[in-house]
């Protein structure tokens, strides 16, 4: 059956509420290694540091008392959360960017999840920084780390949460010149964009993963 690719820009809805999915397995992606640490292409690592730090506070800020649409989150293991509806693991690559896919596969087959169940984190210098995307069935646009998973998986039926790092651009006597990926990608994370990051990795948190609706 031909998949329909989708994508949208989330605000304060999970991927169940717009498609009746919820992940199995959700991958930030990245490059290990300390001279890789904070650059922006590691957003995908820093927003798996943030959801597992900081799950159970937003479980007790959004009790029952607080929000009818209660938390139930229990954390049994790093990085592994469970729900009354979903049980669902959090993790980061442990490969290069550019190698990512032989990861994702091996991940996937060993917990037994489709590819329409993975959701994968990831920089994206084609979006503002500031904004976010959902994707479904959507081609690579030349991410190498999200190429490399489709060759491997051989399918592009899987989630991926695009987190933006793109620029604004600046006019140049050529004109109006936009920076490409590879001027961006490995340099450190400013302040300011830190501060705009986290605000993005506690949005998703609060209104994407730990939200469960009864």
């Amino acid at each position: 059956m031909k998949v329909k690719p989708r994508e949208t820009t989330l605000r304060g809805q999970t991927p169940g509420d717009i498609y009746g999915v919820r992940p199995r397995l959700i991958i930030g992606l990245g490059n290990p290694g300390k001279e890789y640490e904070k650059t922006y292409h590691n957003v995908g690592f820093l927003a798996v540091d943030f959801l597992t730090a900081n799950l159970e506070k937003f479980k007790i800020q959004n009790s029952p008392k607080q929000n009818p649409e209660q938390i139930s989150s229990e954390l049994y293991g790093a990085g592994k959360f469970a729900t009354e509806q979903a049980k669902f693991k959090i993790l980061k690559s442990e490969v290069y960017m550019n190698e990512s896919g032989g990861f994702v596969k091996k991940t996937a087959k060993q917990n037994n999840a489709k590819p329409e169940e993975l959701l994968i984190i990831h920089d994206d210098s084609d979006i503002k920084m500031g904004e976010y995307k959902l994707s479904f069935g959507r081609s690579s646009a030349g991410h190498r780390g999200a190429q490399s998973i489709i060759d491997s998986l051989k399918t592009k039926n899987f989630w991926r949460l695009r987190i933006g790092i793109g620029r604004e651009p600046t006019r140049t006597s050529r004109g109006l010149v936009r920076k490409k990926a590879g001027e961006i990608v490995l340099k450190k994370i400013s302040k300011t964009d830190r501060e705009t990051l986290s605000k993005i990795f506690k949005e998703f948190a609060l209104c994407q993963v730990v939200k469960t609706r009864h």
